[in-house]
């Protein structure tokens, strides 16, 4: 005779892997905010511009973010083979530079 299936143990397992994908989500979308610098804007400046991104329908647009999101990736995966670091440097010293222009009264 067949056992029966723990329902309640499948769906645990479930519950349990979906939890571990949205928190994988959300640092992944940390990173890629990190990494695109964004971080150095006000929340609420980095908001705002997600939300006109979410809205815009112009295909031609999302295209050229898409190509501009495209190298960047590209261009980070280059410079973390390099073995000089030279852009790296550049990548370093960009969030330390480019902070107090974005990042004036309102940023904490």
């Amino acid at each position: 005779m067949r056992k029966p299936r723990d329902f309640d143990a499948e769906l645990k397992v479930l519950e349990d892997k979906a939890r571990e994908l949205k928190t994988r989500k959300v640092q992944q979308l940390g990173e890629l905010v990190i990494a695109t610098g964004a971080d150095a804007l006000a929340p609420e400046e980095l908001a705002g511009a997600l939300i006109v991104l979410a809205e815009t329908t112009d295909a031609a647009k999302r295209e050229a973010w898409a190509k501009r999101g495209a190298a960047m990736f590209r261009g980070k995966a280059r410079r973390s083979a390099s073995p000089d670091g030279g852009d790296r440097s550049r990548a370093e010293a960009k969030p330390g530079s480019s902070q107090p222009p974005s990042g004036g009264p309102g940023a904490a």
